[in-house]
């Protein structure tokens, strides 16, 4: 089971994930609504590392992406569920748009992103290159999207 850590912490933890010797795989969202395409792109993230550290974008980060509706489901409630999947060894929660600056904080080995970015594309790219780490891109899973949930609430 996963555990929420501290903005303030995280950078210990990552610390004493190193002195193991153990590697450490990010990746960030909003994990809104949790549906199979989040797990299975969270089961698939855990395998290129030994710990997983998901960055979950805050209610008001969620808020300033995606709109004022938004988020569905408030951060405690997104990160307890996030720590229940056996994939995520923590979350950390961050309150800009992008973790850019939270990536510098923790160096992944690995970060992982959706196939829709690019190294090109993808804002946080440089830093996680310029720290060591390489950007891994996953598939999604078709037609699964916490955008296509809400729309078929609406009906």
């Amino acid at each position: 089971m996963g555990k929420v850590v501290a903005r303030k912490d995280i950078a210990r933890v990552v610390a004493d994930i190193r002195k193991s010797g153990k590697t450490v795989v990010t990746t960030n969202g909003c994990f809104d609504i949790l549906h199979v395409g989040h797990v299975r792109y969270l089961q698939k993230t855990k395998t290129f590392a030994d710990y997983l550290i998901v960055m979950l974008n805050s209610d008001k980060s969620v808020r300033s992406i995606k709109g004022p509706t938004r988020p569905v489901n408030c951060e405690a409630d997104r990160a307890e569920i996030l720590c229940a999947l056996n994939c995520v060894d923590f979350v950390v929660l961050f309150d800009e748009d992008s973790p850019a600056k939270l990536i510098s904080e923790i160096k992944p080995d690995v970060h992982t992103k959706g196939a829709d970015y690019t190294v090109e594309t993808l804002p946080e790219a440089k830093v996680i290159i310029e720290n060591g780490g390489r950007i891994e891109f996953i598939s999604f899973v078709e037609g699964k999207s916490t955008t296509s949930i809400i729309e078929k609430m609406k009906g």
